[in-house]
């Protein structure tokens, strides 16, 4: 059985962590039968960060190696038939939410704004968290943001970056109902691994209020979340 290791759901979504539910999502489009632990403690994990799935005694960490290792393991097939060209842009594609990331984490964290929403929400769906505790993850987070950059800039601009992201995934996205068709693949799970934790979050930041101004992302994101929620078949 694959056990999948990753932080708390929030606001409905099945992670708070978009890498963690880009995984959560891959493995209920794919039809994997598998066990889901939320845990706050990231100490025991690889390299110390969430999410790491353990497959018969065997540890993987790393969202984007974790499906590489399924999609082998299991001889996977979401992603068969995808052209050269088109998993050229799956991976431009999964390289830009790893820096629309750091925008999704700032505004959790570091604007004052929104900072005290995200926290009492954290606390509200989750007793066994203190506001010590949150206090402590922000000012580690503070640090983060410095020494990778974005925390260097003002929120107006650092909205900018994540902007500019979104648009490019509503570009991409166009009328398809997925990013290459009428069938959801890897890619969109990673996706929406971020787009729902944005749209479903009863925070107003100015991520949400961009993804919901286009026409596209949120019915792309609403059709991923039937599916990834739908429970699936075991494999």
């Amino acid at each position: 059985m694959i056990r999948l290791y990753s932080y708390p759901e929030l606001y409905g979504v099945a992670d708070n962590n978009p890498f963690g539910l880009k995984v959560f999502a891959f493995l209920r489009l794919c039809g994997l039968a598998f066990e889901h632990e939320h845990i706050f403690d990231a100490k025991d994990a690889p390299r110390g960060q969430l999410p790491y799935i353990v497959d018969d005694g065997e540890t993987i960490g790393d969202s984007d190696s974790i499906m590489a290792h399924l999609t082998a393991k299991y001889r996977l097939t979401i992603d068969d038939g995808l052209t050269a060209a088109q998993r050229d842009v799956d991976h431009l594609v999964r390289r830009m939410l790893d820096g629309l990331y750091w925008v999704m984490s700032y505004s959790r964290w570091r604007d004052p704004q929104f900072w005290p929403l995200f926290r009492d929400a954290i606390l509200r769906t989750h007793p066994q968290v203190t506001a010590d505790g949150m206090e402590t993850a922000q000012k580690y987070n503070f640090q983060r943001y410095h020494y990778q950059g974005i925390g260097r800039y003002g929120p107006a601009d650092v909205y900018k970056k994540g902007v500019a992201d979104l648009q490019v995934l509503a570009d991409l996205i166009g009328k398809n109902e997925f990013l290459f068709g009428t069938e959801p693949r890897s890619v969109d799970a990673a996706v929406y691994g971020f787009l729902a934790n944005i749209y479903f979050y009863d925070i107003d930041t100015p991520l949400k209020r961009f993804l919901v101004s286009r026409g596209n992302l949120a019915p792309y994101c609403e059709r991923m979340h039937a599916r990834v929620m739908k429970p699936t078949p075991s494999r």
